[in-house]
């Protein structure tokens, strides 16, 4: 009796078997021609099976969790949170309205729903079904702190109003701080991937071979050199762990009242000086016994440096910030007359 080995998920013990054992035979559709053939010809050939039989199995676990909201404004993406119909979804897709009409992946027609919460500064947000089916597939999230680089990744969404469409990727890079836009929100701890995120994808699933999702795809990266269109294969997901967090404080109490986002306690301005370059992000007002206050800074002072990053203007003071945690000590550089000072700040809370 031939002994099994017990393999990964999605491959098949069986496979594993034969691959051990130098030979495809063990399968019930080896041929002639493949028993006599040498296992290193066969072998790619049904790794690509398995690994094609793990994509539709994660495909079809997932998709079911999947749904397309429609707003006054177009479309976007969402997940089933919990049975009983909380979706989490982008800030951005949600925008200022109260309403909205949900299709969910099995269902023709789609079923009003009601925001909850929204939080601007993390781009989510949660809505509410009016009258929740009594079967739902809520998503299953990972542990986003465990996500590598490398690791094959699947989005799924409604790009360009095509309900339940998913590409694949990988995971690109980890930790990214980005913004939305000119002038837009900062996002901290963010999921950079390959995986294509197109206009409608916001707020669906970055889902790993698991079937775990790992993220919620918010934005791609802008390509001034395409005229400030959308870069091929750069793409970034809030990470589940802020995700569940946060969604989690806004069902319970109708708000986010813990953010996780780090403060200077500071307004801030960009601030230009030769051939009207920025240099910094000048102080115009600090928060009441707040962390920069403490440290000794003031109205008028010019930040140009935080923890390990240069500021130059106010779009990296807030980059450099997003890296960071509440009660964080950092060295702060800045300038008061010209003339260049330090301090440690201890880092409070948005």
């Amino acid at each position: 009796m031939t002994p099994t080995i017990p393999g990964p998920s999605g491959f098949p013990s069986r496979l594993l078997t034969a691959l051990a054992l130098g030979t495809l035979c063990a399968l019930p559709a080896c041929t002639s021609a493949e028993r006599s053939a040498p296992a290193a010809d066969i072998a790619p050939r049904a790794d690509a099976g398995a690994l094609e039989d793990a994509y539709q199995q994660v495909v079809s676990d997932v998709l079911p969790s999947v749904v397309q909201i429609t707003t006054a404004d177009g479309l976007g993406s969402g997940i089933i949170y919990d049975n009983d119909g909380h979706i989490v979804t982008n800030a951005h897709v949600v925008g200022e309205q109260k309403t909205f009409e949900v299709l969910l992946a099995d269902q023709q027609q789609p079923l009003p729903a009601t925001v909850v919460a929204t939080y601007p500064p993390q781009d989510l947000a949660v809505v509410v079904l009016d009258t929740p089916p009594d079967r739902l597939r809520p998503a299953s999230f990972g542990d986003s702190g465990r996500v590598e680089v490398g690791q094959i990744v699947l989005a799924m969404g409604a790009p360009l109003g095509l309900s339940s469409s998913v590409t694949q990727g990988i995971v690109s890079a980890v930790g990214r701080s980005v913004s939305e836009g000119e002038g837009g929100t900062t996002l901290g701890d963010m999921v950079q991937t390959s995986a294509a995120i197109n206009p409608g994808n916001s707020g669906g699933a970055l889902v790993n071979l698991q079937g775990e999702v790992i993220g919620i795809p918010t934005l791609a990266a802008r390509d001034p050199q395409l005229g400030g269109g959308q870069a091929p294969g750069i793409g970034f997901a809030i990470p589940a762990r802020t995700v569940t967090d946060l969604a989690d404080q806004m069902i319970e109490n109708g708000e986010v009242t813990r953010s996780g986002r780090a403060a200077l306690g500071v307004s801030v301005r960009t601030i230009l000086g030769d051939g009207f370059q920025p240099i910094g992000a000048a102080v115009v007002d600090l928060t009441e016994n707040g962390p920069a206050a403490k440290a000794g800074l003031r109205a008028g002072d010019v930040v140009v440096w935080l923890g390990d990053e240069p500021v130059t203007d106010v779009g990296s003071l807030s980059e450099a910030l997003a890296g960071l945690q509440p009660g964080d000590k950092v060295k702060v550089g800045y300038l008061r007359n010209g003339d260049r000072h330090d301090t440690e700040v201890t880092l409070g809370e948005v």
